[in-house]
């Protein structure tokens, strides 16, 4: 197909992760399309750091900067978590992907 463009993101190599704060957790730990079993389905994971960040900034409608304060990370750090979850629940919507959550340590 063309003209399809993809989620190309970054791979993390260099510096350790720091702890970030993560007060929320997702309601369940996986959504699906209905009617597809999980065993046919691609699945996509959504990280605990990228699950706080979209709630942050597009749920409770948090600025980035100040999101970035409550999660104990670099407003750049921020907008990168933000930019991948959404790339990512994005890709699970249009493709009929599945997105697991996973709960935080």
């Amino acid at each position: 197909v063309t003209g399809v463009q993809t989620c190309a993101l970054p791979i993390s190599m260099g510096r350790p992760k720091i702890p970030r704060n993560i007060c929320g957790k997702p309601a369940d730990s996986c959504f699906k399309p209905n009617g597809i079993p999980m065993s046919e389905l691609e699945r996509i994971d959504l990280a605990p750091d990228e699950f706080e960040a979209l709630r942050l900034v597009d749920l409770q409608g948090m600025l980035q900067q100040d999101a970035a304060v409550v999660m104990g990370v670099s407003r750049q750090t921020l907008a990168n978590l933000v930019k991948a979850a959404r790339c990512k629940v994005v890709d699970c919507l249009v493709h009929g992907k599945a997105l697991i959550m996973h709960q935080p340590d």
